[in-house]
């Protein structure tokens, strides 16, 4: 078995609306519809994903494919950023390179960075103990607490080297017995 952890890819964003609440765009939509016929995803037999409307869309559109039914987990969501919501993008870049290069301060008051990647690895430990169909495990979550996974995963400090690249809708893969290092990201 092996476990695939993706992001969520390109979103509406509007500033009126709180982040959780965003949808993927037109954009992330086809990457996600078309990312679910990928190779990779053949051996998939359970999805979970974010509460977040964002990873709910990817986690639906590879669902209709699949033929899984996504089990939503509150744990799974992105590092917690309501006391800022919605930052320019500059503006927004320049906070997530202090909240990943200080894990122990919540900055501006968004959630601790160690705080979301222990969150974070206990919803994946969790949800892979649950009882599921025979199959690879997707989940469908954000880039953020992504980036804090593969560095546990990889037993390194809190660094955003580890991040995604392009912005969101990307996967690695990993081992259900959380470790192991994960692989490199890749593109969808």
């Amino acid at each position: 078995m092996t476990v695939i952890f993706l992001t969520h890819a390109e979103v509406v964003i509007d500033p009126d609306l709180p982040v959780p609440e965003w949808p993927l765009n037109a954009l992330g939509r086809a990457r996600h519809a078309r990312f679910a016929r990928d190779p990779a995803l053949a051996g998939v037999g359970t999805i979970f994903c974010s509460a977040e409307q964002k990873a709910r869309d990817g986690a639906d559109l590879t669902a209709e494919v699949l033929g899984a039914s996504p089990r939503v987990r509150e744990g799974l969501g992105e590092n917690d950023r309501s006391a800022t919501g919605y930052l320019p993008g500059p503006e927004f870049q320049a906070t997530a390179d202090r909240f990943f290069a200080n894990p122990e301060q919540s900055i501006r008051g968004w959630e601790r960075a160690a705080d979301a990647q222990t969150r974070i690895f206990a919803a994946v430990r969790d949800a892979l103990a649950e009882p599921r169909p025979e199959g690879d495990v997707l989940f469908v979550a954000h880039g953020g607490v992504a980036t804090l996974l593969r560095c546990h995963l990889a037993g390194i400090e809190i660094t955003r080297k580890q991040d995604q690249t392009g912005g969101g809708g990307n996967w690695f893969a990993f081992a259900p017995d959380m470790t192991t290092a994960p692989t490199e990201w890749r593109a969808i």
